[in-house]
């Protein structure tokens, strides 16, 4: 069976929670039974399938806020939260 398409606001949504110095805050479910993004309350919350061990999640985090900027992970840079559900993002312009 088919992975259902996951769900993704506006990048320019997204865009608009990005600070002037390029930084985005997350907070991160890891081990979801879905993937996904939702802006709430002036907050990104990114749902994601892969466990937090080794740095899985936050690979996925990564992969999926550049998914949906439309933009290649390599441009999404983790700054603080390795070990953390609150992450702190670099989105390179």
């Amino acid at each position: 069976m088919a992975r259902p398409k996951v769900a993704l606001p506006a990048p320019e949504a997204i865009r608009a929670l990005v600070d002037g110095e390029g930084r985005l805050a997350v907070k991160v479910t890891p081990g979801a039974r879905s993937e996904g993004l939702e802006i709430v309350e002036g907050r990104l919350l990114v749902k994601v399938r892969a466990k937090p061990e080794d740095g899985k999640a936050t690979e996925a985090v990564i992969e999926l806020v550049a998914q949906a900027l439309g933009m290649g992970s390599s441009r999404v840079t983790l700054l603080r939260g390795a070990t953390s559900r609150e992450k702190l993002l670099s989105i390179a312009a």
